[in-house]
């Protein structure tokens, strides 16, 4: 049987709303939507906590998206532009972007702190940027010590332009690093948006909370993922699948998860962690200048300098210094 093209709106008329966009005012479709309606309604009544209706006025997700948009902008004049820019017009240009950004930041915080405190928050949102303002040049300082480690520790990169136009761990790290310090000005919300929108854009999953040193790499990236109370230290590089993550979880006496404590590991300076390797816990630490190989599965500490491995069914941890050495022929 042939199928037609929908046809469009019986009258044409009908078919703009007063917004100027396109709704459905054919008969039968209108006719079946609308019969579904009150069944949608009813729900929002029904079904609690999904819903924000008669409530705060909440973070825009799309307005965090272009703060963080911004965000590169200022943290990477040049690279995150259709145009080059010249060096005469970089104040007037970066006047105007760090108030709009500013002023994005200062609307989405105070909307953030309303959640938590009943009063009018507009004071401490602004302090609150006006903090984050006065450490960008210390993130951008961080953040070109992560460029180093990226162009240093992959073979493949050709130029710190190629790193910061192409690899997705500069924009998860540069964007995690901003909002952990708005995560530690305990700004609710945004933080987290701010991380996870890097998360969908690179695969890389950096909790607002984490704690990461100078000279960080993450190798390809997808799938990385480091929990809220991880501590990184300098010279850590992390390769694709590696996850952080929490041992387990604390339960109250009703059995709900209690919140907050140390949960997620330490990683000391100087060390690398190959692909899909996964270390839970709060009391795990990975001592300094160690190598975790691929596909290691990790509850407990390993002292420095230690190399791990994982076999069929087995782990073996030894001291770099013992390792047999290749035979050279």
């Amino acid at each position: 049987m042939y199928c037609s093209a929908i046809e469009p709106a019986e009258n044409p008329a009908n078919a703009v709303g007063t917004s100027g966009k396109t709704t459905l005012r054919s008969g039968v479709m209108e006719k079946s939507v609308l019969a579904l309606l009150n069944d949608l309604l009813d729900s929002y009544n029904r079904i609690g906590g999904i819903n924000n209706i008669d409530g705060l006025n909440l973070p825009s997700k799309g307005a965090v998206a272009q703060i963080c948009e911004d965000l590169l902008q200022i943290l990477f004049p040049g690279f995150h532009d259709e145009e080059p820019i010249a060096s005469k017009r970089m104040n007037p240009l970066s006047s105007s972007r760090l108030l709009n950004f500013a002023e994005r930041l200062r609307g989405e915080a105070f909307k953030s702190l309303r959640v938590q405190e009943p009063e009018c928050p507009a004071k401490r949102a602004e302090e609150i940027v006006l903090h984050l303002v006065e450490q960008l040049s210390r993130v951008r300082e961080l953040l070109c010590t992560d460029v180093e480690a990226a162009f240093e520790g992959d073979p493949a990169s050709q130029s710190f332009e190629e790193i910061i136009l192409s690899y997705p761990c500069i924009e998860a790290i540069a964007i995690q690093r901003a909002a952990h310090i708005l995560y530690l000005e305990k700004l609710p919300l945004v933080p987290r948006i701010m991380t996870e929108w890097a998360h969908s854009r690179t695969g890389i999953d950096i909790h607002p909370g984490a704690k990461i040193g100078a000279y960080f790499f993450i190798d390809h990236g997808t799938g990385v993922v480091i929990g809220e109370t991880c501590e990184i230290g300098n010279r850590v590089k992390l390769y694709h699948g590696v996850t952080l993550g929490a041992r387990s979880f604390k339960k109250d006496e009703q059995g709900k998860i209690k919140k907050g404590g140390k949960r997620h590991p330490n990683v000391e300076d100087g060390v690398t962690i190959y692909p899909n390797s996964t270390i839970l816990g709060g009391e795990t630490v990975i001592g300094a200048r160690s190598t975790i190989g691929a596909n290691v599965f990790l509850m407990s500490s390993v002292a420095p300098d230690s190399l791990v491995t994982t076999g069929p069914g087995e782990i073996s941890i030894t001291a770099k210094e013992r390792r047999p050495r290749e035979n050279s022929q």
